[in-house]
Formats: structure tokens, sequence, C-alpha cells
């Protein structure tokens, strides 16, 4: 029998996924939790095979609990659940040491298929979304262009940014520009697109 544990904040979604993974005759679910920092303490109480967890959780986020999982049960496997295939996320998950990355929208089938396979020893991405990992999943931005370019995404103003992150606006405008010339992208919103939809943000 593969134990299960589950994290998902939607509660609906959480209590129809258990429900299904446990008609399955070798998968059980011995715990769910709907906040990123009840993981843990669940692991650590329930030493289950696999963790199920979603990639947007509150308190802590998916990515963030691979390690800490791993630092409390180290034999452990863990698949990642995401309502968007970005393959920046999927490059996250698996250099912090993740099993699996898949979308919410897989059937049950590939699902518990998944969960057979990583236990097994393998691994479980979406065929499009590995290819496009292997494309685009390393984030060509520095550290402090990611920074800049995503206080950009809520900030109106260089000013803005300038004092949100305790930088001059004349160096604001160099990453900026930087961040720009790397995504090929001719302005502020473009560039914050495309680092979004690639999952560079977090």
């Amino acid at each position: 029998m593969i134990r299960i544990i589950l994290a998902e904040d939607q509660s609906l979604l959480r209590n129809a996924l258990s429900s299904l993974i446990s008609l399955e005759d070798d998968l059980t679910v011995v715990g769910t939790a709907s906040s990123g920092a009840d993981v843990v303490p669940l692991v650590e109480a329930a030493r289950p095979d696999i963790a199920l967890l979603d990639i947007h959780l509150p308190v802590v986020d998916g990515l963030s609990l691979v390690p800490m999982v791993f630092e409390v049960m180290p034999e452990i496997r863990i698949i990642l659940l995401t309502s968007f295939g970005r393959p920046g996320y999927a490059r996250r998950a698996l250099d912090a040491g993740a099993h699996g990355f898949l979308d919410k929208e897989v059937s049950p089938e590939r699902l518990f298929a998944a969960i057979r396979d990583v236990h097994a020893g393998g691994r479980a991405m979406d065929a499009a979304l590995a290819i496009e990992t292997m494309m685009f999943g390393t984030s060509p931005l520095s550290a402090r262009e990611t920074d800049v370019l995503r206080a950009a995404a809520t900030a109106i103003s260089t000013a803005e940014i300038s004092r949100a992150l305790h930088l001059s606006p004349g160096v604001v405008r160099n990453y900026l520009s930087s961040a720009f010339g790397k995504l090929n992208a001719s302005s502020r919103a473009e560039a914050i697109n495309t680092a979004t939809e690639r999952g560079w943000l977090g």
C-alpha cells in the first residue's frame, strides 16, 4: 500500500482527490493539509511514501516546502500539482529535488500512474511541459533583475521601485533595461508578462 499525504487549500478539490485516490486498491491517503504550515508536522506524524503538494499553498508554498519536507524525511517522494504549467516553476521544483510536477487538469488515471511511477523510483511530468522546461526553465535574469522586475509588476513608478528595494532610480532603470534585453522585451509590461508566464518571478 502506497501511503500518501495531500496538501491542497481548496477543500472541495482536496476532498475529491482524497476520495478518488483512496478508491484505488494500492493507494491510501493518510493525512491532508489545507496550509503549507501544516505539511511538515503532517509528514513527521504520518510518515507517508508520497507527498502530493499544491504549489500555491497559503503560508508556505509548495516549492518552498520541498527542502523542508526532505529535511524531516529524506526518503519521501514528492509530487507538485499546479494550475499553472510554467516551465520556471517546473525547473525550480526539479532543482529542489521534487520527483513529479503535474498540472491539476491531469486525469485521475494519469495521476494514479504518476504516483505509482514516482513511488517505484521514477519521475512524472507532462511531456509538453518537460520540453518547455528544457527550453525555457532556467531564467536568464540575475537575482537583482528578478527583484526589480517583480517589484515593477506591482509598483507604478521607478521611484516606488527605488524606495521599495533601497536602490537609486538610475540603478533601477539599469536593471530594468538589462532585463528587457535578456527577455527580448520592448516594454515593462512585455517583460513582466514573459517572465511571469515562464514562472521566473516566483
